[in-house]
């Protein structure tokens, strides 16, 4: 292993910041291509700490009954999890959120589906300009990501069954059979003259995989960007990671960056690089840009649109937990539904399992939390009945499948990462947003019936950020986009975007697969670009 000393005199190929499914898919791709790769982490990487928490929630460890907050960081960082308070209004909550090597998807429930053709061309579906920013199409098709797509599913080990209404997927390896629960919920979809399909997943499926949403794996079967890239990125192609390291400001002139300024082990470092892949994730690289001032770029960098940071999407994300006949807990995300991603009351999302939530003692904690920030004078009557809802919950868990409804939401520019001092978003919901919420859940609640459920409603909730993106849009003007559609920012000639902050529009549905098959095609983009000036 390289000493701090040498990490810093030698002057990198490629830097990349963040090691989520972006840079990590990137960076693996530049470091098998031969490049000198060096891996900037904030958080920690499991493999290198003995005391990582793995297998379990960190909130299990908290001393107290409590939702997670500041004074659990030293838990939330071993256990991969964000570990910083976002402030929203008039509260500030810590985001269930990755923040360590894989990022995000350390934690996810790992389904990495395709977007649709039709998510290419945003406006053709919002004709009514119910949001004024959002394009009339991405700076590329389709057909450009496809085979991008098909690297990634091959990378990231998925396997699924095909959308009958993605007729243009490649065939996927199987995946195990349905859980009776499950089957029981596909079939009754059939007969709604719906069109039900197992969900594409990254997981290896080892006998009693426990699917680990939520927290590390502990078994080696999740595949995400650490296990997939990240590792194998260092120890077989001689990358380099630096964990535990923030960067806090990129030095630049008016044409390149010239300097990524870090904290590591209580000290300031200085690293250099040719390139510099920017993926800390579609809140961070957004406050990164905009924190990074100078003569040069007054208003941040890249940001002579004013767009840094502006355009945030998150999706509007409702649960719905339905009891069929057959009952029994489960885990996995195994079915999905996308009859209403295009239906004739317009362009709504998707339907899929979701797996479980986090133990009943966890959510009863949370939802005090939610009420204490919201609603304090309800907090007495909440304490009255909090001892019974442990119970309570755990009763209806066991008992019920939870789906996942994943509406499409519009970028605005008044909806924004503010990066004073301490990172705070500002977001609502539209007119239009919430129009369509009510149509997918009138339509989800008549394709249920006849089975009893229970309507978890969190789409208004800013707290849900799992798929928040938008924040460094990608397009071809300079004036409307902070990325041109190689994602190389606008005036930078050596700052590349790779995370979830380049998307223009969010699609309605997992964004994971368009994530890694976009930094596929920017590694190639580069790979390519440095073969020709080396035989030019």
């Amino acid at each position: 292993m390289l000493s701090i000393e040498e990490i810093q005199r030698k002057h990198w190929d490629y830097l990349v910041i963040g090691t989520g499914i972006g840079g990590a898919t990137a960076g693996h791709a530049l470091a098998k291509g031969g490049k000198n790769v060096l891996f900037l982490e904030k958080g920690r990487a499991p493999f290198l700490h003995t005391d990582a928490l793995q297998g379990t929630y960190p909130e299990s460890l908290f001393s107290c009954d409590e939702a997670a907050t500041l004074r659990n960081a030293p838990l939330l960082a071993r256990a991969g999890r964000c570990y910083e308070e976002i402030h929203d209004e008039n509260r500030c909550f810590v985001p269930l959120m990755g923040c360590g090597v894989g990022g995000s998807s350390a934690l996810y429930g790992m389904a990495m589906e395709r977007f649709f053709p039709s998510d290419f061309e945003p406006r053709r579906h919002f004709p009514n300009g119910c949001a004024s920013s959002l394009p009339e199409a991405w700076p590329l098709h389709y057909q450009d990501m496809a085979p991008y797509y098909q690297q990634a599913e091959r990378l990231y080990r998925v396997r699924g069954c095909r959308d009958a209404l993605r007729p243009d997927e490649s065939e996927l390896p199987p995946p195990p059979p349905l859980s009776p629960q499950n089957a029981e919920l596909y079939a009754h979809f059939q007969k709604r003259g719906l069109h039900p399909y197992q969900l594409p997943l990254a997981c290896e499926s080892v006998p009693d995989c426990e699917c680990c949403q939520g927290y590390l794996c502990a078994r080696g079967c999740k595949n995400d960007a650490g296990r997939i890239c990240l590792e194998p990125a260092v120890h077989e192609y001689r990358a380099t990671l630096l964990d535990e390291c923030e960067v806090f400001h990129l030095d630049a002139t008016p044409e390149r960056i010239t300097g990524v300024a870090c904290h590591w082990q209580q000290r300031t470092i200085t690293l250099h690089a040719d390139q510099i892949i920017l993926a800390a994730g579609a809140l961070t690289t957004p406050a990164l840009l905009l924190r990074s001032t100078s003569i040069h770029w007054p208003q941040g960098l890249a940001n002579t649109s004013g767009l840094v940071g502006r355009n945030l999407m998150r999706h509007c994300v409702d649960l719905y937990l339905v009891f069929p006949r057959i009952g029994g807990e489960n885990r996995f995300k195994e079915v999905g539904l996308s009859d209403f991603y295009q239906s004739d009351s317009g362009k709504l999302g998707t339907l899929q399992s979701f797996g479980l939530l986090p133990p009943a003692k966890i959510l009863a904690a949370t939802m005090a939390k939610d009420i204490h920030d919201t609603a304090p004078w309800a907090s007495p009557l909440f304490a009255l009945v909090r001892p019974l809802l442990p119970a309570l919950l755990t009763r209806l868990f066991k008992r019920g499948v939870l789906l996942a409804a994943i509406m499409e939401d519009l970028p605005y520019t008044d909806n924004r990462v503010v990066p004073d001092p301490s990172l705070r978003i500002e977001y609502k919901l539209h007119p239009d947003d919430l129009s369509r919420l009510q149509t997918f859940r009138t339509q989800l609640a008549k394709a249920l019936r006849p089975y009893r459920f229970l309507s978890l409603r969190q789409a208004e909730k800013n707290t849900m950020l799992a798929h928040v993106c938008g924040t460094c849009r990608f397009g071809d003007d300079p004036k409307t986009s902070v990325l041109n559609p190689n994602n190389r920012a606008h005036g930078l000639t050596n700052l590349f975007v790779v995370d979830s902050s380049f998307f223009p529009s969010s699609g309605g549905t997992n964004p994971a697969l368009t994530i890694a098959a976009n930094a596929l095609r920017v590694a190639d983009y580069l790979l390519t670009q440095d073969t020709c000036t080396q035989t030019s």
